[in-house]
């Protein structure tokens, strides 16, 4: 078996106020069509769950492994991996704010989901994946276009035509915990809830012909205040994705 694990950009993404630690948002995330991973299930005797790919992080932090120990109290999850391994075919950057690894984690979840016969809803999976990462949910449901708030668990479809596009990921490290630190130290402003309501109800087309970058996504002021290279990859009509560092349009 194997399936195609969809990057997204944030069309939008505002920052609604603050839960404990965690910052509330409201974002739009749309699936990119054009670049993604592949996930692949292999026949194969192991002795223990076997996850193969080009990662950068160890088994036990990769967001796949994660969700196995999620799911391994399940008999028939345990005797499967134990006959099969994980091939991952990576083509989404990490770190690049366009949700590779949160992609992956749902996919793998939902495609367990049905080799296992585990037969969980949409939501019981989405909890799983919110567990693991805050953009796991909208992975999991397949949405082409969300709007997602909360701190990543409350993901709404929002229906329009997929956009094409175009993105650019610069070499430039961007450390989202640091981003989220430097706007709550510096840059912090809740956006207004009757501006939210606005953005949620109009399409990403409009969004992204009225917006400008550092407009669109709280995140971009101060990514770029800690990274001050990404300014040479910041053009017209271009906008920046989650907390980067990656470049987007939409055509």
């Amino acid at each position: 078996m194997t399936k195609k694990s969809y990057a997204k950009v944030n069309i939008f993404l505002k920052i609604v106020g603050l839960r404990d630690n965690y910052h509330l948002l409201a974002s739009r995330f749309m699936l990119v069509k054009n670049l993604f991973d592949e996930i692949s299930f292999i026949k194969k005797d192991v002795e223990s769950f076997t996850l193969e790919g080009d990662f950068s992080c160890l088994l036990e932090k990769n967001t796949v492994y994660k969700a196995y120990k999620e799911l391994e109290k399940y008999r028939e999850v345990k005797d499967f991996f134990q006959k099969n391994i994980v091939i991952i075919d990576k083509k989404i950057p990490e770190f690049a704010g366009l949700g590779g690894g949160s992609s992956n984690c749902a996919t793998f979840l939902n495609m367990v989901n049905l080799v296992c016969n585990l037969n969980l809803s949409k939501d019981e999976l989405a909890k799983i994946g919110a567990k693991i990462g805050a953009d796991v949910p909208f992975f999991v449901y397949e949405y082409d276009s969300a709007n997602v708030s909360g701190i990543g668990e409350i993901v709404e479809e929002f229906k329009e035509e997929l956009l094409n596009i175009e993105i650019i990921t610069p070499k430039i490290p961007c450390d989202t915990g640091k981003i989220y630190k430097t706007f709550r130290e510096n840059f912090y402003k809740e956006f207004d809830k009757e501006e939210t309501k606005k953005l949620f109800a109009t399409n990403s087309k409009s969004i992204l012909d009225r917006f400008k970058m550092e407009e669109a996504n709280d995140l971009y002021l101060p990514a770029l205040s800690l990274n001050p290279n990404l300014k040479e990859f910041a053009k017209d009509n271009w906008f920046f994705s989650g907390s980067g560092s990656s470049f987007f349009r939409g055509l």
